[in-house]
């Protein structure tokens, strides 16, 4: 193994070496990572004054955590250009070519420049890290207990990596600087709204939430490295000057695909979801546990955050009813096309948010409504009612239904997703995806939209009556 990644380690220190030696590199961002934190520091200390001369209560504690992130952030955003260079600007100045007819392989050429462009980068964010907490010291205003800058660190490192990944995978495939610089938006902007989430997190100081997002986090980067493995081709590399968008081609691979083999739509139904699903079989297995996961974590979680007693109280009027269920709406449902229309959201919602992180916030986004169950079973059964007897009066009776579309709609959207992590077998990566996309829309059309719809006129007209029967008393 080690003398397999030897030449990866070569070729990151040779790329390493030239960018510290280039000062027009190494200078500013090193000078940004040490003035940054001690402007931030200035800036923060004389906000939190303002707000507290208003008669504000924001303090050091609240806004600290948050500024160490940003501090660490700012010089890995600043370094997204070097590793978007990394492989499409080599190119453009024609020094590739003598790299890529190396007797290297495919791995330890992009292994090498991966580590080139990630290295660098999160050593300036701990020295800017550094200098903060240095500066945060000598106020002796705040400083962070040793498991929540672990963790900070950790979350830097990963936030790092995801980014730095991503840009290496959008180098490899692109065709100019030009075109990597516009396809960056598609990490920037993602990237955001995940700083956003984890500032919320950290402000919050809600340690366990900060370790799941670190290991979610890690996972995406993980699939990136492998997507990039995946589809890394020198010849392709060096002879692509320019991908044209065909709409109407990809059309017709999406429509053959679909179609499949199969001349009626009786034949369509039998024959080609039939091969659909086999092709799912995997991607259903870890779907269901993940979603068994989640019932299991959900239940966990009614230890930790008990729903106050007054609402979960047998009625002593009427054994085996509950009080309490009217004020916290279990018997208030929507309309058939309300009900219908929201799941068909949610599976959609779950489909856009699994492309861009191969499946992984699709399977967190379907497993919510499993927590749920796992919650209140879990919660229902302190007053001494089976949590069995719970799920067949409140899930069953239109969980015969929507379970399996979850189930199913989770596997096409993990297919999906995780297509782009699998080597093509000699087709390109838009054939392989838009097969895979072929496979979701035969599983939308043939088996979730309808079994949603008859989980929905179940859930209005089935489900409260026999809830009401069970426990409204």
């Amino acid at each position: 193994m080690s003398t397999s990644f030897r030449p990866a380690w070569t070729i990151a220190w040779r790329e390493v070496r030239d960018q510290v030696r280039d000062w027009r590199i190494a200078g500013p961002v090193v000078l940004l990572a040490v003035i940054f934190p001690y402007l931030v520091n200035y800036s923060s200390g004389r906000f939190i004054g303002f707000a507290q001369s208003n008669g504000a209560t924001l303090g050091s504690q609240q806004l600290s955590p948050f500024l160490l992130m940003v501090v660490g952030f700012f010089p890995l955003s600043v370094s997204l250009v070097v590793a978007l260079e990394s492989f499409v600007g080599e190119k453009e100045r024609r020094t590739l070519e003598p790299l890529l007819s190396s007797p290297l392989s495919d791995l330890q050429l992009f292994l090498g420049k991966l580590l080139a462009v990630t290295i660098p980068p999160l050593l300036v964010s701990y020295l800017g890290m550094s200098v903060y907490l240095l500066g945060a010291a000598r106020g002796a205003d705040w400083l962070p207990n040793g498991i929540f800058l672990a963790q900070i660190y950790f979350l830097t490192t990963v936030n790092g990596m995801l980014m730095v990944s991503a840009a290496v995978v959008v180098s490899a495939q692109a065709t100019s600087m030009r075109a990597a610089n516009l396809l960056a938006a598609f990490i920037i902007l993602p990237m955001s709204v995940l700083l956003l989430g984890q500032s919320i997190v950290i402000v919050r100081n809600d340690m366990p939430v900060l370790w799941w997002t670190i290991l979610g986090e890690l996972v995406v980067v993980i699939l990136l490295v492998r997507t990039g493995v995946s589809h890394f081709n020198r010849e392709e590399l060096l002879g692509r000057e320019l991908d044209s968008l065909d709409l109407r081609g990809g059309w017709y691979t999406f429509w053959d695909a679909f179609l499949g083999e199969a001349s009626t739509p009786l034949e369509w139904y039998r024959h080609e979801i039939g091969l659909t699903l086999r092709r799912l079989a995997l991607p259903l297995v870890l779907v269901t546990a993940g979603l068994a996961l989640g019932m299991l974590l959900g239940a966990n979680l009614a230890g930790r955050y008990a729903f106050p007693p007054e609402l979960f109280r047998e009625s002593a009027l009427n054994q085996g009813a509950i009080e309490g269920f009217d004020s916290i709406r279990f018997f208030e449902v929507g309309s058939v096309p309300l009900i219908w229309m929201h799941n068909l959201r949610v599976i959609l919602t779950a489909t856009v948010l699994g492309v861009f992180t191969f499946g992984v916030l699709a399977m967190v986004l379907l497993l919510a409504p499993m927590l749920l169950i796992g919650y209140f079973a879990a919660s229902i059964a302190v007053i001494g009612i089976s949590p069995w007897v719970f799920m067949a009066a409140f899930v069953l009776p239109h969980g015969v239904l929507e379970v399996p579309a979850i189930l199913l709609a989770g596997a096409a959207i993990l297919r999906l997703g995780a297509t782009l992590v699998a080597p093509t077998g000699g087709r390109s990566i838009g054939e392989v995806w838009l097969g895979a996309l072929a496979d979701w829309t035969r599983v939308m059309i043939a088996l979730v939209i309808p079994l949603l719809l008859g989980a929905a006129v179940l859930e209005v007209l089935v489900t409260p009556k026999v809830a009401q029967l069970i426990f409204g008393g």
